[in-house]
């Protein structure tokens, strides 16, 4: 069972998250409790309003920690402020972009941190929703739209929704993750809602490769997403083995003083060879030895 503080925690986030939806109704969908709930547990009621699995899947939605961790800070790499401002100009002009890159120099982390912090965003793990329906559902939930109907009612109040919000972003992480179906209804959602949203496709080296591919191979869809999401592929980490790894030590200086490791950035690439994932985890090996 779930402390009082552990619950405390989950309001706390949960009114904090409330600021990027447009009412408590479209919050309520994101979380996945009806209305009456919501407004109970935002007034702070922690018994017999939801069950415990629910408290957990909030805190799972919310991203609260269960167990007392040690705050992680998040830092402005190259790759973040690289990242954040393609994602403003996405958001702002209502714009497409690709950016693939290396795996581990921050990229899910960035694109998570601008969510939390910027309304009418969402994040999408496409590596847990491959499929077109499952794909379009999320995309709805996110938004707090119903996606527990008929799909093709989902859909059509999807992009009813992102044509009436302002300046919508949708991200879509670990893209070449996705079903050939779900490709082909990102174009169809893209067509829809042309000139009044943002898109980001993410991914490491596989996603170029998995479009090159296909549009080599003239397979239908891959051309036109290619066209829509501005022709190219960004990306942030040099070309070289030495100018890379000078950017590699540098994001990696920066984190590990942000978040106190007790080791040099020289040995903390050794162990890691440049990820900032794998930075993390042996930081929090460092916490634990401690």
């Amino acid at each position: 069972m779930l402390t009082t503080e552990v619950k405390n925690k989950i309001i706390v986030q949960m009114n904090s998250h409330r600021t990027n939806y447009t009412s408590d109704n479209k919050h309520a969908i994101v979380l996945g409790i009806n209305n009456a709930q919501y407004s109970r547990i935002k007034n702070g009621e922690l018994t017999k309003v939801i069950s415990e699995p629910k408290w957990i899947s909030l805190a799972r939605i919310l991203g609260v920690e269960l167990k007392e961790n040690r705050q992680w800070e998040t830092v402005k790499t190259e790759t973040f402020n690289y990242i954040t401002t393609q994602l403003e100009s996405c958001q702002n002009r209502s714009i497409s972009a690709i950016f693939c890159d290396i795996a581990g120099i921050g990229k899910s982390h960035t694109a998570k941190y601008y969510v939390e912090n910027n309304q009418n965003a969402v994040y999408i793990d496409c590596s847990q929703v491959k499929s077109k329906q499952k794909l379009i559902r999320k995309i709805a939930r996110e938004f707090g739209v119903d996606h527990s109907g008929r799909y093709a009612d989902v859909y059509e109040d999807l992009v009813f929704y992102i044509q009436t919000i302002a300046t919508p972003l949708i991200i879509l992480d670990e893209a070449g993750d996705l079903d050939y179906s779900a490709f082909l209804e990102l174009k169809a959602l893209w067509n829809a809602t042309e000139y009044l949203c943002g898109w980001y496709m993410m991914g490491a080296d596989g996603l170029e490769q998995k479009i090159t591919r296909q549009k080599d191979l003239k397979k239908v869809g891959y051309t036109e997403i290619f066209d829509r999401y501005g022709n190219g592929y960004k990306k942030v980490t040099p070309n070289g083995k030495d100018a890379l790894l000078e950017f590699n030590m540098q994001q990696i200086a920066l984190v590990s003083k942000a978040n106190h490791s007790n080791v040099s950035p020289t040995v903390m690439y050794s162990k890691t060879l440049g990820s900032l994932r794998k930075v993390r985890v042996e930081i929090e090996k460092q916490q634990l030895a401690a």
